[in-house]
């Protein structure tokens, strides 16, 4: 069954191919993510934090197209969970 994605050289969810079976369950459609990696050095409670953390940053379209972005930043070992959980589902993907 043809689905007319076609590869391309630059990764984006956007340019993901999902099969339709998946899409009509989905209420919402990951379109893109964007992540980059923070310091926080200090704030107005302590001078010296050095804190590192990550920021992300979701576009989603809902059922009727309508785009949002949700951002959140994760502690160091908030993002290692999330990691090990995206290993995880690879994991269970390589298998079917």
């Amino acid at each position: 069954m043809a689905t007319g994605c076609q590869s391309s050289p630059e990764l984006t969810m956007e340019g993901l191919c999902q099969p339709q079976e998946a899409k009509s369950e989905v209420t919402n459609q990951l379109l893109d993510l964007q992540w980059k990696m923070g310091m926080a050095v200090s704030s107005d409670s302590c001078r010296s934090l050095k804190s590192p953390y990550i920021a992300v940053t979701l576009k989603v379209a809902d059922q009727s197209g309508q785009i949002t972005n949700k951002s959140f930043e994760m502690t160091i070992p908030q993002f290692q969970y999330f990691f090990k959980q995206f290993k995880e589902m690879a994991a269970v993907i390589e298998t079917v």
